[in-house]
């Protein structure tokens, strides 16, 4: 057992649905995930840590929540998607198996260390790991970057399936996968479903966020070409902007209405398989399917995919390239105080996560 590792995890991370800091709120919901986790509510901490000593052994999905809502900035509340999404695959996907290690431990009003100062940096490293000279980071972003690289250079049988939070989540989940897989000599390419770019250079002066992530991991790859965005459809500028400027593909929304998400996902795979592609990461906006479907989130826009469209684009693909880790973003539960609408959305969520998850089992085994 890697004890040095596992000692990293017990510090940086904590139980599942424990990644949003509050006292009594939605105990009954995190009550509910312990039971079904560990089977009962009681010395959930213990239990958590024990859990550990199966990393040795595991292979496929590793399950991590990122309740990190800091980088959107419109509607905030996708920080509850890990505990309300991980219920909801409890319920509906009772088959499914994957390793939970829990959540990056959040300061709620942090994003990445590189915004901070060293006064906030070592108050910060007092308050998280009560120690102010700590060597772990303190804002949610750099502890995904750090807990991703330690699972990937340590455990070669599993890829991580995270959720989150909005989408600046993406980008330490993505960065240390393609850096991680290029060192073991795999080309890879990013699956991106969204109904926006995410293509921003900056946003008010902030480069890493909900609405950039993408820009600032396209350099990791050998080529941008290797990179397809589908289900597009809220933009300023047209398609043709967008893939002249960046040099990745594009499909809107009503593209693959128009060509038929299995003739258009067949093109896609022939062209990553001449590319040399090995595998692929697929990042998973919730807001890329209808506000019909799925309006507990951020910024939900009509005129989308739907699920089906989707899991065909997936399945086509995953026939012939592995995907070998992937996410699940910007699922807000509790926004619009609306029940029937967030239950639906976390039923779609939950379905097309449920699918990756195997996507990444298969992949490893």
């Amino acid at each position: 057992m890697n004890n040095k590792i596992i000692n990293n995890f017990k510090s940086y991370l904590c139980p599942p649905g424990a990644g949003v800091f509050t006292v009594n709120t939605a105990k009954e919901r995190k009550d509910s995930l312990y039971k079904s986790l560990y089977g009962s509510s009681e010395n959930v901490d213990e239990k958590w840590k024990l859990s550990f000593e199966k990393l040795e052994s595991a292979k496929g999905s590793v399950l991590l929540g990122v309740c990190s809502d800091c980088g959107g900035g419109i509607q905030r509340g996708a920080n509850w998607g890990p505990l309300f999404l991980r219920n909801t695959l409890l319920n509906d996907h009772k088959e499914l198996r994957y390793h939970d290690i829990g959540d990056i431990r959040v300061i709620p009003h942090l994003l990445h260390d590189k915004y901070l100062n060293e006064g906030t940096i070592q108050s910060c490293k007092n308050a998280l790991y009560q120690e102010k000279d700590s060597v772990y980071p303190v804002a949610p972003l750099s502890i995904t970057e750090k807990c991703c690289n330690d699972i990937y250079e340590h455990y070669k049988d599993v890829g991580i399936f995270a959720i989150g939070g909005d989408h600046s989540v993406s980008y330490p989940l993505v960065k240390s996968w393609i850096q991680n897989k290029r060192k073991d000599g795999k080309k890879v390419g990013i699956i991106h479903f969204d109904a926006h770019t995410d293509l921003l250079r900056e946003r008010l002066g902030i480069d890493l966020c909900f609405g950039s992530w993408l820009t600032h991991v396209l350099g990791e790859l050998e080529s941008p070409k290797s990179c397809y965005q589908f289900g597009i459809r809220s933009s300023g500028k047209d398609r043709a902007y967008w893939e002249n400027e960046f040099g990745l593909n594009q499909y809107w929304a009503k593209d693959v209405k128009e060509i038929g998400p299995q003739e258009l996902a067949k093109n896609v795979t022939q062209e990553l398989l001449d590319q040399g592609i090995d595998e692929v990461y697929v990042s998973f906006d919730i807001d890329a399917i209808d506000s019909s479907l799925a309006p507990a989130t951020g910024t939900p826009e009509a005129e989308g995919l739907f699920p089906h469209e989707c899991l065909m684009i997936l399945k086509e693909i995953n026939s012939k390239i592995k995907i070998t880790a992937a996410d699940m973003v910007e699922i807000a539960p509790l926004v619009g105080n609306d029940k029937a609408g967030s239950d639906s959305t976390l039923q779609v969520g939950a379905s097309i996560s449920a699918y990756l998850i195997e996507a990444i089992n298969n992949a490893h085994n």
